[in-house]
């Protein structure tokens, strides 16, 4: 908080905002009243009383007269302290960028006689630069770079242009003008052109020094690696990897992964200029584990970062087989290609059971099937994910009971649960079951049945969709888009009115919709502390015309691993942790759920969960879990945490009443806030300058900055305006004369 200035006064007196129409008006008021008072008093006789009475009448005329012309005492002061120019630095990581000629500020690059941009605006920053202007104003220097972290030690990781603009008039009540100097490269906060728009209303100028050279410095980085974060023991691992480069030319370079335990595989990948190019690599994972894997490029020729050519990411391999289960009622086609595309899958324990009426005995006809569904949360606990496809609550399929295990299954135990809905409207049952509340979508009662189609529809993927790891069928956003509008089409879709709030669609029909909007295809939902898809069409197997199982495979094969993904995060004995989403980006918001049982194994009903978090620079950050409702009497708490650093960040979930602990390590993917070597934006700094009132100067030129900061007009005066005309003072003045005057006449036998 800051104190007001101290004042002085220089001027002060009473003034009237009136006009001539008004004053004309009040004279004649005035004139008026005294005429009358006159009148009446010489009627009387010109008794003492009545005198009294008639001059209290034109006294209150009088005092009305004045107000019609509203009077003000106004005050006109200046602070006792010199005005203020507060000079902001920017003091990022990205300034440490050398790409400032000696002789030219903006259109840099490196050479022998280059600076880095904090080097060339370096002047501001020094007392002895501002002494021109210290009989005049107070000078206050003030470095920035990122908002106000959680953990004050922590190295700054972005630049916030907006809290110190927006703040700078707050610390400095007598402030005349900015300087702020920065290469304009903001990440954090909001658009500073929100504070220079405050500013622009204080009449408080920017003076800009933009600083930093508008290309990019030469340079190639390994910008992502967008792996899973689970693979197969013996089973081909794809690492898809982003390689950005600013080289003025194509280069051909070799790109190695390498894993920890020593394996190192290699691609020759060519490299477009300026722009990212993406490609992967195989990896075969020979044993179980948890590995980092390290994608690199040598450096190259020109290249003047180095730094930035590797990214790693961790990865655990399993040998543990998934349990996955189906259930359905016809073995129609889709049934089919699914259950042989899961039992080719080594990392698959595939079970089915087939509700296909006729049949002496319910099983599936394979070495895969069982005889019955699980009676026990115990026995169908041992399944990470089920597909219930054309079946619901009927006699030979499945009961009350069997959906409510089912729905704690996808509770409590974090496993995931598939909807494939069929022709013969078996689901529609479904809703009036405790399955009802795990539906991601509002089922048409219409159309039980669903529709086909004579024209093949398609699958348009939604924004959701496009970034989504579940519909990942290519490695980057624009092949993967070009896949699924070249995939066979469908001839039926079931009975979707429209999604539920709280769910995710992934992919909407391409041109049939409803008065919801497009009818919603491949949905998603979380609950509780498992996962829900609903994937309202059965053609997925004809993604096999022309390239077999590639896409077939690898997206049930996703949809599995996806769906599992949390039951197999961190454990311990009384505890589980689990996040969404499982690769999580910096910035992104992480939502934290925890398993907590009481000291008998029992869910814990209530207590103190926390969740806290270690970054990889060493700041900390403590969340503290709630239980959300109704789940809290299950041992679920629930919270939430924006990393804001990428790479691994230890975690330690606690409990006090228990005084269990579990540790735990999520990797953040992304970049840091700052990098080196990216180009400058002067233009962010010139429309502050602009929206100010203020000017830009360049570095080379800081001299003309003294000058113009010299000529500035002092700041005009504070005009304190005391409104006596609306003063309740005045207004109570008023109402105690006119009662004076009613008991006068009522004292003078008049009333």
């Amino acid at each position: 908080m800051t104190t007001p200035a101290e004042m002085i006064t220089l001027a002060h007196g009473l003034r009237f905002q009136s006009s001539p129409w008004m004053l004309g008006v009040s004279i004649a008021l005035v004139l008026l009243v005294a005429a009358v008072s006159a009148v009446g008093w010489w009627r009387s006789g010109f008794k003492p009383g009545f005198g009294l009475l008639e001059g209290l009448r034109l006294l209150i005329a009088l005092l009305v007269a004045i107000l019609l012309n509203q009077p003000e005492w106004v005050t006109e002061q200046r602070p006792v302290d010199k005005p203020t120019i507060a000079v902001l630095l920017d003091d990022s990581r990205s300034m440490e960028t050398v790409d400032v000629r000696r002789d030219d500020s903006r259109d840099g690059g490196e050479s022998a006689g280059a600076l880095s941009r904090r080097e060339a605006v370096a002047a501001l920053a020094e007392a002895s630069f501002w002494s021109p202007l210290e009989d005049r104003y107070a000078i206050a220097i003030e470095p920035f770079s990122s908002a106000q972290a959680v953990d004050a030690k922590a190295p700054a990781t972005g630049t916030n242009l907006f809290d110190p603009l927006d703040a700078v008039v707050r610390r400095h009540p007598n402030l005349r003008g900015v300087v702020i100097t920065s290469d304009g490269d903001w990440n954090e906060g909001k658009p500073p052109v929100q504070a220079a728009t405050s500013l622009r209303l204080a009449g408080v100028p920017v003076f800009a020094v933009p600083v930093g050279s508008l290309t990019p410095l030469p340079d190639v980085a390994v910008s992502g690696v967008d792996s899973a974060v689970t693979g197969v023991v013996a089973k081909p691992f794809r690492v898809p990897f982003t390689i950005r480069s600013s080289l003025p030319r194509e280069q051909m370079v070799t790109v190695e992964v390498e894993a920890s335990d020593g394996q190192r595989f290699t691609k020759e990948v060519r490299l477009a200029s300026m722009q990212s190019t993406t490609d992967w690599i195989l990896w075969t994972p020979a044993t179980v584990g948890d590995y980092t894997l390290t994608v690199r490029v040598p450096p190259q020729a020109g290249e003047l970062l180095p730094d930035n050519n590797a990214r790693s990411v961790p990865v655990a391999i399993r040998e543990e087989k998934l349990r996955v289960l189906i259930v359905e009622s016809l073995p129609r086609w889709e049934y089919r290609y699914l259950r042989n595309a899961l039992s080719r899958d080594p990392g698959v324990d595939l079970a089915c059971l087939l509700f296909q009426p006729g049949l002496s005995q319910v099983g599936g006809g394979s070495k895969d099937a069982i005889k019955k569904f699980p009676g026990s949360i115990e026995e169908l606990a041992a399944f990470d994910v089920v597909f219930l496809g054309d079946v619901g609550v009927d006699s030979g399929q499945l009961t009350d009971d069997d959906c409510r295990l089912l729905k704690e299954l996808v509770e409590y135990q974090a496993s995931g649960l598939v909807f494939m809905p069929g022709w013969l409207g078996h689901e529609m049952s479904l809703e009036a079951t405790a399955l009802g509340d795990l539906l991601p979508v509002v089922l048409d009662q219409t159309r039980p049945e669903g529709t086909g189609t004579a024209t093949p529809g398609r699958f348009a993927l939604t924004d959701k969709g496009r970034s989504s790891l579940l519909t990942r069928l290519a490695d980057t956003p624009d092949e993967n888009a070009t896949v699924w509008e070249s995939l066979p089409g469908f001839q039926w879709y079931g009975p979707v009115a429209r999604a539920k709030a709280g769910s995710e669609v992934l992919a909407v029909h391409d041109d049939v919709a409803n008065e919801s909007g497009r009818i919603p295809l491949l949905v998603t939902r979380s609950f509780g502390a498992g996962k829900v898809l609903f994937m309202a069409t059965d053609g997925a197997w004809r993604w096999r015309k022309g390239v077999e199982d590639k896409y077939h495979y690898r997206f049930w094969g996703q949809v599995v691993r996806w769906m599992a993904y949390r039951r197999s995060m961190a454990k311990g004995e009384r505890m589980r942790l689990l996040y969404t989403p499982e690769q999580p980006q910096t910035g992104q918001v992480v939502a934290l759920d925890a398993n907590v049982g009481d000291a008998v194994g029992e869910p814990l009903q209530s207590g103190t969960v926390t969740v806290t978090v270690s970054a990889p620079s060493g700041a900390t950050e403590t969340v503290r879990l709630a239980a959300p409702g109704e789940q809290g009497a299950w041992g679920v708490f629930s919270g939430g945490w924006t990393p804001r650093e990428p790479g691994s960040h230890g975690v330690v979930l606690a409990c006090v009443e228990t005084g269990d602990r579990l540790e735990a390590a999520v990797f953040v993917q992304g970049a840091a806030g700052e990098e080196i070597g990216a180009r400058a934006r002067p233009e962010v700094l010139e429309e502050i300058a602009r929206l100010t009132q203020g000017s830009v100067t360049s570095p080379t030129d800081l001299a003309d900055l003294l000058l113009t900061l010299g000529k500035l007009p002092e700041n005009p005066p504070d005009i304190r305006r005391e409104r006596l005309w609306a003063h309740p003072l005045t207004l109570a003045t008023l109402v105690g004369l006119l009662g004076l005057f009613w008991v006068g006449r009522k004292w003078q036998g008049l009333v």
